[in-house]
């Protein structure tokens, strides 16, 4: 194979990820003697927490149509004999980053894309690393024989044919897709295969008679545009190969901050509302000051008990980094958005980020840039606090009681942060 003069591309993507970390973990640490990859087996949440959905697979699962991000009873449902083990993210942060460290070695240019894929620029390495393809071959047995776990590396040219690449055939293989294999490769895969074609986009394209990524590519792309505006052309772009994007080794700036928390239980009162809000008031605000930046507009999402959905943002006069006040603005939203019903799930999101001034203009309303400095210092000083000697070190009161609330709330859960494997059944 010729590569002369192209780009050079890896994309590196872990088979059924956290499934993967557990059946490692099991099997060198434990003492476990069957690999759960190989059984009908899935990394589920806690039903009784209502996080109960399939979160990843093995590949014998797949052959009962189990989905990532179904409910477990679905899929218990469809597999009775599932074996389902409890999430650990800090397991998963640990293999990650072992996994990245590996792939630093190879190239100066790794981007991070999710916590088990990531982009190398591979191009100009062949002088240390060999052929791209036996540098592939490389990369991938030694996170297999060091780690315990698989990878596929897809190779080509741009960071979206590497991807697709990476998506052939699994588990634990090397793929190119390079711009002279788009047609025998990738052209015959039904539409829905392409990245950034999701199942409502799959139905338009059906509609309009394009069901093969091969039939988009030949589509007629002002007429795409029409049905699809800016999408159609993305996605036109992306069935004939076409990707400019580079590999970032460092990630772009946030474009805005937020989290939100599926509540134990149906919230039917103001108080407790209030006091999710603040958990999660907490955690953006600890993210937000951590990045050196402020935010200016906060919006409120509730999810009701029938899983209806409603949200609403406002503007705050200055940009902060102060929790006090994005929860503040977080409770006057709420308080003109909720109309009474039992809530199940509430997110608060904030945009508009910039760099933390120098100044802050007044208002009548504001306490100023000297009390809204002390504010943003006593926050950082609680971070600090928290950093070094623990997240729950120091908290607010209203948390004190036992209702179940976490005063960090949102993003990772606390229970499925680690997992407690006296208590599991290791086979």
């Amino acid at each position: 194979m010729k590569l002369k003069n192209e780009r050079i591309i890896f994309h590196i993507d872990v088979n059924s990820a956290f499934l993967s970390w557990e059946a490692a973990y099991r099997l060198k640490h434990l003492g476990g003697s069957l690999d759960i990859r190989n059984i009908p087996s899935a990394v589920g949440g806690d039903i009784s927490k209502r996080h109960g959905i399939i979160l990843a697979k093995s590949i014998p699962a797949k052959k009962y149509n189990i989905q990532t991000g179904e409910p477990v009873t679905d899929a218990l449902k469809k597999c009775p004999g599932l074996y389902l083990v409890p999430p650990n993210y800090s397991l998963y942060e640990k293999n990650s980053n072992a996994m990245m460290d590996i792939l630093r070695e190879y190239s100066p240019s790794v981007e991070i894309y999710s916590i088990d894929e990531a982009f190398m620029d591979m191009t100009g390495m062949e002088a240390m690393c060999g052929h791209p393809i036996q540098a592939a071959v490389g990369i991938k047995d030694r996170i297999r024989d060091e780690l315990g776990f698989t990878v596929n590396v897809g190779v080509s040219s741009n960071k979206l044919l590497a991807k697709m690449a990476s998506d052939f055939r699994k588990p634990d293989l090397v793929h190119t897709l390079f711009p002279w294999e788009i047609r025998e490769k990738m052209w015959r895969l039904p539409v829905r295969d392409l990245f950034f074609v999701g199942p409502a986009t799959e139905r338009k394209l059906k509609s309009l008679g394009i069901r093969t990524i091969g039939e988009l590519a030949k589509a007629d792309p002002a007429m795409l545009r029409s049905h699809l505006k800016k999408q159609g052309e993305v996605i036109w772009n992306f069935a004939n190969g076409i990707d400019t994007g580079s590999v970032l080794p460092a990630p772009p700036p946030n474009k805005g901050y937020g989290n939100s928390l599926t509540i134990p239980f149906d919230v039917r009162d103001t108080d407790t509302a209030k006091k999710v809000l603040l958990s999660l008031a907490e955690t953006i605000g600890r993210r937000v000051r951590a990045d050196g930046v402020q935010v200016q507009v906060v919006s409120v999402g509730i999810r009701y008990y029938d899983f209806s959905y409603e949200s609403h943002q406002r503007k705050l006069p200055e940009p902060t980094d102060v929790t006090g006040e994005i929860y503040a603005a977080a409770g006057q939203i709420f308080s003109k958005l909720w109309d009474g019903r039992s809530i199940r799930h509430m997110g608060i999101h904030t945009g508009e980020v910039r760099e933390k001034g120098s100044y802050r203009q007044l208002s009548l309303f504001d306490s100023g840039e000297e009390g809204h400095e002390k504010q943003s210092r006593m926050d950082r000083a609680v971070d600090e606090i928290r950093k070094r000697f623990g997240a729950d070190s120091i908290k607010r009161a209203v948390f004190l009681e036992g209702d179940g609330l976490d005063h960090l709330g949102g993003g990772i859960s606390r229970e499925k942060r680690t997992v407690d494997y006296s208590r599991q059944t290791v086979l």
